[in-house]
């Protein structure tokens, strides 16, 4: 029995319906409906097309899941070449092929006034593919392949959520679109997690991860992957011409085609550089893996007067980043004691270069650890920089182990205190990342891999004390200027400083008989003198004033970050409401859960810690939050985004500042955001802002609202 045209008109707008959130959720990344909202629209469609087969055609969103797994990839041809890109990994690199272009461009005297544009984005470290959009809708799909012909994985690339089925108008009659398929750091983390857990072998990197994804042969687990795509250019397109990059970037946009939104155009080889060292300062903190960053002749003439050499177009260059993988010998490993207790394996390696600095040691995180990666004293390793950050060993070159190789010792004792220690098992994640987890659409209720870890007991173990002092008095903690490791091992060595408690009883004279790094010139050890110790003294008496979420953050409750003591000092007057908390409250408060909630009750329920908190209340920390009536919420409801640099205060203050008038700071701009805050060197959050049509300010407009002039 054929459809009404009522059900066919009633499916076609669900299908519309969800092809609009899915745009918003996966491409621009801001969601006009809840996950519940979202579910309901698809079972509706999904429940017609089960009544009505006859229906259901290849662009529906119900069809992303549902091919066979095939034998073998077949290929495809690109119609345009899909071309590799010349590299530089310096500055002389870059001038060198600006002026190449210049002097190209402008070799012709009737020419020598000519402007040339260059258009940067960030070079995504994925796996390079072609869609082909036919009359708007998804019709195939490649790998890069050898540039010339790929693999066909268009049953794949159907899975991937931000891979629209059909575009929004008005598109061409052909569009040959081409981009990465990419995963993102901490969906890569989570990936190998259930990997490991399941006894599978781990993915090297997020590319690997991402290309071995979308290369399955059966289309389900691809599914099963949390990939996405981000689109950088295009081969054929009929019907449809372009006059520059930046345009066309900005209509694949339009056809609900998802591109990055950190890129620009400038005009000279300054600019080029300063957009390359803003996206490697950036590097850490991307969401995706970015080896460097791609620069394009912006107007197509001027690439077509460029030409192309035998393998890569003379009008693009990829300015890589410095390389953060290294293989270097593993010397040793020893065992470092944290401010939880916590007895951690540090790699001791021979020292090698990464990404421009100099490493000698990384962490191996656990026992667990050491037997995944069987890992062996003398092995040849490859390092990676964590996030450019952290160094971690990723891997063995087994083959060029000698012999069976030396087993490293598990420790009985504490490396520091001699006290005997305990192997326990704790959560592999800290519950921010918990909380973070739940905020993506597909949840998951697997229980979270644990991990054997040894704890030395004794609460007065040097190292331990250390720990506690140095994250008492961070930056985001109590913001103790001054009070850097050096000085910290003295106070606890001369017996001056048990715990953070201590450091309010020291007397100036304590400060300023303390030796300093380096020496005087006469060679003499340096020591902090009468003017720095005032000044230290000044800062430690001043951080009494700290904001309670900033005291709860520096007290180190175990799994209690900054933003679980920013969601406690909200919802509670001070410390010793939060102590006198029944769990179930506690755990039941929004934001923090079983696991967090259980971990603050313990803590206030041990007798050294609340001896510890009356050391800081007798010293004049204040312990209690603003008064609630007197509370000036003068910014309730409103979301704040900053970008670039602010003259009179840092991002983290300025953040701080909106929640405590009731606003939000939130890290990304939406349709939901209220003001974008512009400082020096707007970033691309000031191109979105413009885009969504989101209100931009400055920083005096910011500071008025919140009533400071």
């Amino acid at each position: 029995m054929s459809a009404s045209k009522d059900i066919q008109k009633k499916i076609e707008d669900l299908r519309e319906k969800v092809r609009c959130h899915n745009y918003r959720y996966y491409v621009l990344d801001s969601p006009e409906v809840t996950d519940a909202e979202y579910d309901r629209l698809m079972r509706q469609m999904e429940a017609l097309e089960d009544e009505h087969p006859e229906l259901i055609t290849p662009d529906s969103p119900t069809q992303r899941v549902g091919a066979q797994p095939v034998a073998a990839f077949g290929t495809l041809e690109h119609k345009i070449p899909m071309l590799s890109i010349k590299n530089c990994f310096n500055d002389k690199g870059l001038r060198k092929w600006v002026a190449f272009v210049q002097k190209t461009l402008k070799g012709e005297k009737e020419r020598l006034d000519e402007v040339i544009e260059y258009a940067l984005e960030p070079k995504l470290d994925g796996l390079a593919v072609e869609l082909i959009y036919e009359d708007g809708r998804f019709k195939r799909g490649s790998t890069r392949g050898d540039g010339y012909v790929g693999e066909d994985i268009t049953q794949n690339l159907r899975t991937i959520k931000s891979v629209p089925l059909r575009l929004r108008p008005s598109y061409p009659s052909l569009i040959e679109v081409r981009g990465e398929v990419v995963i993102t750091r901490a969906d890569f983390e989570r990936l190998n997690e259930e990997r490991q857990k399941a006894g599978e072998d781990v993915f090297a990197n997020p590319r690997n991860a991402a290309a071995g994804s979308v290369r399955q042969l059966d289309p389900k687990i691809t599914a099963s992957r949390p990939l996405s795509i981000f689109l950088y250019g295009v081969g054929k397109v009929d019907g449809k011409a372009f006059k520059t990059h930046s345009e066309l970037m900005d209509y694949l946009q339009g056809l609900s085609l998802k591109v990055v939104d950190k890129r620009k155009v400038v005009n000279d080889v300054e600019g080029i550089i300063g957009f390359y060292r803003g996206l490697l300062d950036a590097r850490a903190d991307f969401p995706y893996e970015m080896d460097g960053m791609v620069v394009k002749v912006n107007s197509f003439d001027q690439q077509k007067r460029l030409g192309i050499r035998s393998r890569s177009p003379r009008y693009f260059l990829a300015y890589k980043f410095p390389a953060h993988e290294a293989t270097t010998r593993l010397k040793n490993i020893v065992w470092s004691v944290g401010r939880t207790g916590i007895v951690t394996p540090v790699a001791d390696l021979e020292p090698v270069g990464i990404g421009g600095v100099t490493v000698s040691r990384a962490t191996l995180h656990n026992q667990d650890e050491i037997k995944r990666l069987d890992v062996r004293i003398g092995d040849t390793v490859i390092l990676k920089r964590a996030g450019d950050v952290i160094p971690k060993i990723i891997s063995v070159v087994t083959a060029k182990r000698h012999g069976q190789g030396m087993l490293p010792e598990i420790p009985q004792k504490c490396p520091v205190c001699r006290s005997p220690v305990i192997v326990t098992e704790d959560l592999v994640k800290s519950d921010s990342q918990l909380i973070q987890d739940t905020t993506i659409r597909k949840k998951t209720s697997k229980k979270r891999p644990k991990a054997r870890m040894i704890i030395c007991q004794n609460i007065a173990c040097p190292a331990q004390v250390m720990g506690n002092i140095l994250h008492f008095g961070s930056r985001r903690a109590m913001d103790i200027k001054g009070l850097g490791e050096k000085i910290v091992e003295q106070l606890v060595a001369k017996g001056l400083v048990k715990d953070p408690g201590d450091l309010y009883s020291l007397k100036r004279e304590d400060l300023a008989v303390l030796e300093r790094e380096g020496k005087t010139s006469t060679g003499k050890t340096r020591t902090v003198g009468a003017k720095v110790a005032e000044k230290l003294f000044k800062t430690i008496q001043d951080s009494c004033n700290a904001p309670l979420g900033r005291v709860i953050y520096a007290l180190g409750i175990k799994h209690v970050g900054e933003h679980v003591g920013r969601v406690l000092a909200e919802h509670f007057s001070g410390i010793d409401e939060i102590a006198e908390t029944p769990l179930e409250k506690l755990q039941n408060t929004p934001g923090i859960g079983p696991v967090i909630g259980s971990s603050i009750h313990q803590y206030f329920r041990d007798e050294h810690n609340r001896r510890f908190l009356d050391k800081l209340k007798k010293a004049g920390i204040r312990m209690t939050a603003e008064k609630r009536a007197e509370k000036k919420r003068i910014l309730e409801g409103q979301t704040f985004v900053f970008t670039g640099g602010l003259d009179t205060m840092s991002r983290d203050e300025a953040k701080e500042l909106v929640a405590s008038l009731g606003g939000h700071a939130a890290g990304s701009v939406s349709a939901k955001t209220d003001y974008v805050v512009a400082g020096k060197d707007a970033g691309s959050k000031l191109d979105k802002a413009k885009g969504l049509g989101v209100k931009i300010i400055d920083e005096k407009e910011f500071r008025r609202l919140c009533k400071l002039e």
